[in-house]
């Protein structure tokens, strides 16, 4: 006969993001949410913004009052076993502020910093005044920070066009917030040889390489969905490196089997 489980004993960990809404289901928190769900994993949220969206455009964005945005951290902080969670568009400094006050008391919560700044249409994502709030405040904070090449090069203030400036862009960021620098290579020049995304830890650098997918049906929502993987992964008690590259390899899987649900809208599979 088996024996009955209790309460403590069946306690599975679970996975927070902090970000906002896509309204087609593609980026956001909608993309995380089916992430952790892949990972076999329970998902929480607390929503930062309200997109109008779809994979060609902007239309709208509504931001959370920061004091709503904290309240969703009450309730799910302290509340749910959240071994790590991601952090994804965070347009305004007050609900940033908000978020980093709530985040820096759980020490022991693993953190997945994305510093979403433009979506994949080109839109801008971040308001006056966030950047230096995300800088500050939350990337201190951080387990590893997730830029792409743009981003990195905003927030580093140097250009990137070869695999030497990736080098010392990411050495650069981790001596600016003393955390794992992961540079996404989806956006590399052409003087750069492959999207290669490289992980910096303060003293080794690793690479991780997939192949090319021409012509893909979708990409929109990608970054969301490579930290979403990453924060699953540590939940799992993977180490960073291994998180980092199941994440990867999860990503190219859905750029891969990407598909259409529209004339000219595809998404992730």
């Amino acid at each position: 006969m088996n024996e009955p489980h209790t309460a403590q004993s069946s306690i599975k960990k679970c996975v927070l993001t902090i970000a906002g809404s896509d309204s087609g289901g593609n980026a956001g928190v909608q993309a995380d949410l089916r992430t952790f769900h892949s990972y076999g994993l329970h998902g929480c949220c607390a929503y930062t913004a309200l997109t109008a969206q779809n994979p060609n455009d902007v239309y709208a964005i509504h931001d959370i009052p920061a004091h709503f945005a904290a309240a969703q951290l009450d309730a799910v902080l302290g509340t749910y076993s959240i071994a790590a969670l991601k952090t994804g568009m965070l347009s305004s400094p007050e609900v940033i502020e908000a978020v980093a006050e709530k985040l820096s008391r759980h020490s022991e919560i693993k953190k997945v910093i994305d510093p979403v700044m433009v979506a994949t249409s080109g839109a801008r994502l971040i308001g006056d005044g966030a950047q230096e709030k995300l800088e500050e405040l939350l990337m201190p904070l951080a387990t590893v920070i997730t830029p792409n090449i743009p981003e990195a090069e905003t927030i580093a203030k140097r250009k990137i066009t070869c695999k030497k400036d990736v080098y010392e862009t990411a050495k650069c960021l981790f001596d600016k917030f003393g955390c794992n620098v992961l540079i996404k290579g989806g956006h590399a020049t052409q003087d750069l040889s492959s999207a290669e995304d490289t992980l910096f830890d303060g003293v080794d650098f690793f690479h991780f390489t997939m192949p090319w997918i021409e012509n893909p049906i979708s990409t929109h929502g990608t970054g969301c969905t490579l930290a979403a993987a990453i924060a699953a992964g540590l939940t799992q008690d993977l180490n960073l490196k291994d998180a980092v590259e199941k994440a990867k390899k999860y990503v190219h899987h859905a750029i891969s089997s990407s598909y259409f649900v529209g004339e000219n809208c595809g998404v992730l599979g």
